[in-house]
């Protein structure tokens, strides 16, 4: 799928914000962590990306009932929705100068019925003229997200006959109405009920 800037200047994706907190102390020791590990854009990419898809449960595959929004929360607690974790990454992925931003997906029940945005992230390594869409939301029976830049393995492809929709936009801070749940949620039943069902 060709995405679309939201904003022309590449350096809006390397930014930080409320959110994509890459100069947070818990960042930071993370990224120099996994990039000791790596040495280069490549594998350190793949590397965080894994990190966050394996390491940080699902909250709702989980049962954790905690809101997360910053990525330093993200990381700290170990746990976060779809959204919170692709903060998580893209603060990551920043951290190492690694251009990275947010896109989205519209999903819904196998009747259509109750849709929710999903978050996803976008990457675009050093000499590279695209970007590549990737899901840390996590695996789980029936999905299976991998590191993938020429082939999209996300871990919902969108069933149009549904109403499911790939929403084009790359976004270079979190989408006013994502964050506008994550911060007015106590817990992670409330969130359910304010997330937007569409962009």
């Amino acid at each position: 799928m060709q995405l679309i800037q939201q904003n022309p200047d590449i350096h809006a994706y390397l930014a930080s914000d409320e959110a994509i907190d890459h100069w947070h102390p818990v960042v930071e020791e993370t990224a120099d962590t996994l990039w000791s590990a790596t040495g280069d854009a490549y594998s350190y990419a793949e590397a965080a990306f894994q990190f966050v898809r394996d390491t940080i449960p699902h909250s709702a595959d989980s049962g954790d009932l905690r809101v997360t929004l910053r990525a330093s929360d993200v990381l700290a607690t170990r746990t976060g929705i779809c959204h919170a974790k692709a903060h998580a990454l893209v603060a990551l992925l920043r951290a190492q100068g690694i251009p990275a931003g947010l896109c989205y997906q519209r999903l819904a029940d196998d009747d259509g019925t109750n849709p929710v945005v999903h978050g996803l992230v976008a990457v675009r390594l050093p000499g590279s003229a695209r970007w590549s869409r990737l899901d840390p939301r996590g695996n789980k029976p029936g999905v299976d997200a991998r590191f993938d830049l020429d082939h999209e393995r996300l871990a919902f492809p969108v069933r149009p006959g549904l109403g499911e929709i790939d929403y084009p936009e790359l976004y270079a801070a979190p989408h006013p109405a994502v964050l506008k749940a994550l911060r007015d949620s106590a817990d992670r039943p409330q969130l359910w009920r304010l997330l937007p069902t569409a962009l």
